[in-house]
């Protein structure tokens, strides 16, 4: 982080404080049960998310470029819970809502990097679902593994970038009067605001990245489906088009589940009240990575037929060393 103040100049100083205090959720009755219920969101969150990238490790007939992406989401899922929900319970349910500059920063980091990761998965989800409808005599040479990892690869160097730029000019601002921050982490939007210099550069980030990392994703997908639908109604039957469609449905349901509260939330931010919008988003923030594993072991054939086959293997095996 010193390396975005180096290069302003050995005069400049700027005032950072020695912790933030995180101020979310205030006022509310009850708000105990509350966390006790993200915990337990959190617990499936983790066995299930933990349970899919299993199947995918064990089942060499799901290495694909697919799953690939999949075995990503689920990482990602996991690797943002457990950034998240650990924190978040340690700052509110046992009441340590000081939170050291530094560890702020870093919080805000993860957070961040994991919440634009998941847009970006369920793009490369989208395009492979494109691919293997629209094109699918192509779809082995088009979409392969190498393609996919450097997809992924791409997405995860953009995202780490941008984020580090928006830590890194949080480092630039001094902070006069006010550490509190108004939500349940070290929440980006609201840190800046607290600054007693310009914070300009920060409210250009602010507007730019929901744009960059929400609303051109969700464009793309909704593009995506749109053009795989006209072509379907063009060139399939009723029973095809059908069939084919119901290989999008788990990822269309991904889709809903993290973008709409997600960017009904980033569009009426100023709107809604400080409370509702924090629930969304901590809603948003830990939902998604509990449903995400259910919906694809309940919906994608190829994840049931492997759970059944990894089951039988287990079964026959404890049945031989009887």
């Amino acid at each position: 982080m010193n390396l975005f103040n180096s290069a302003l100049g050995n005069n400049i100083t700027f005032v950072h404080p020695a912790y933030f205090i995180i101020s979310g959720l205030s006022g509310i009755q009850e708000m105990t049960y509350y966390y006790v219920f993200l915990c337990f969101v959190y617990i499936v969150s983790v066995l299930g998310n933990t349970a899919v990238m299993a199947v995918i490790y064990l089942d060499h007939n799901l290495r694909t470029p697919k799953y690939i992406a999949v075995f990503n989401l689920a990482f990602v899922d996991l690797f943002g819970s457990s950034a998240l929900m650990p924190k978040l319970l340690d700052i509110f349910l046992f009441s340590h809502r000081y939170v050291p500059y530094n560890d702020c920063l870093t919080f805000l980091f993860f957070c961040y990097t994991c919440l634009s990761m998941q847009s970006f998965n369920l793009v490369a989800l989208s395009y492979d679902r494109l691919i293997a409808i629209i094109y699918p005599l192509h779809y082995q040479v088009k979409v392969t593994h190498r393609f996919m990892l450097s997809f992924i690869a791409s997405f995860w160097v953009f995202v780490i970038i941008a984020v580090l730029i928006a830590v890194g000019l949080l480092t630039r601002l001094s902070f006069c009067n006010s550490v509190v921050i108004n939500s349940y982490f070290c929440d980006h939007g609201q840190i800046y605001r607290l600054a007693c210099n310009d914070h300009f550069p920060n409210y250009i980030v602010s507007c730019l990245y929901p744009v960059l990392i929400f609303w051109l994703p969700f464009l793309f997908i909704l593009l995506s489906y749109l053009y795989i639908g006209c072509t379907l109604a063009k060139v399939a039957t009723i029973q095809e088009g059908l069939k084919a469609f119901k290989t999008c449905i788990a990822h269309l349901s991904l889709v809903a589940i993290y973008f709409i509260p997600v960017l009904i939330t980033f569009t009426l931010m100023e709107k809604i009240h400080p409370n509702a919008r924090i629930i969304n988003l901590s809603l948003t923030s830990i939902f998604p990575p509990m449903l995400n594993p259910i919906i694809y072991v309940l919906q994608t054939q190829e994840i049931k037929q492997s759970v059944k086959r990894l089951l039988k293997i287990r079964g026959k095996s404890k049945i031989i060393k009887k």
